[in-house]
């Protein structure tokens, strides 16, 4: 059974990063007959940037494939040696999830200014999309006070070692793309920016809040079940 589901993970996180490649070899923020976009036999051109994307997701669809199915093989050892004690998931994780979705809408939408919006609106939906990823941090360091201040929390509990760990890693992650929507905002304001250079890192950034949505809900779920 631990072996079944460690399997199903990896095999999870392949399907997933495999989905994630075939939607960024689409390159949704060109317009067609762009020349040069596809050569000669249908192939089409990847930048340094998407190449990155692809390889960073490959490597955390990879790292968090692993951190469950430690998860899960730890749970099952500690439910059979008595060390695994279950606690009720902080009651503002839930809000911290509907905050993360609006943040995704926000950048989905962000994505559709670069397009066809102008840079107010872009701007707009970048901002608000940082002010709902600032939230939703927020909300996770709370929920971490929560639990420290519940009857729960005890450091010899592997499920509760693997509640900080788990919403840390995401954390941080979640951080990395907020500071390329920084970064983003920045460049928008540097003298004669290329827009088609804009269009294509707000378009990579919308995937990678997706994903992080996808992971969350993910992990979200497994906190909730056991």
């Amino acid at each position: 059974m631990t072996l079944g589901a460690a399997y199903g993970a990896l095999a999870s996180g392949v399907f997933v990063w495999a989905l994630l490649v075939s939607r960024l070899r689409a390159k949704s923020w060109q317009t067609k007959g762009v020349a040069g976009a596809i050569h000669e036999g249908g192939a089409t051109d990847l930048s340094p940037n998407r190449i990155g994307l692809i390889t960073f997701l490959g490597v955390i669809t990879s790292l968090f494939a692993l951190f469950l199915t430690a998860y899960h093989m730890r749970m099952m050892d500690g439910m059979q040696h008595g060390d695994w004690e279950r606690f009720p998931v902080p009651r503002i994780l839930w809000l911290n999830t509907f905050i993360l979705m609006l943040g995704s809408v926000a950048m989905q939408w962000a994505k559709s200014a670069a397009a066809t919006g102008t840079d107010a609106q872009l701007r707009g939906r970048l901002v608000t999309g940082g002010i709902l990823t600032v939230a939703f941090l927020i909300g996770q360091l709370m929920a971490w006070r929560e639990l420290a201040a519940s009857g729960y929390f005890s450091p010899r509990n592997p499920a509760v070692a693997f509640f900080y760990l788990l919403t840390a890693v995401h954390g941080l992650h979640v951080l990395g793309g907020l500071a390329v929507s920084a970064r983003t905002l920045i460049k928008m304001y540097v003298p004669a920016p290329k827009a088609v250079d804009v269009r294509q890192i707000v378009a990579l950034a919308t995937i990678y809040w997706h994903y992080l949505l996808l992971v969350w809900l993910v992990l979200f779920g497994l906190l909730l079940s056991t």
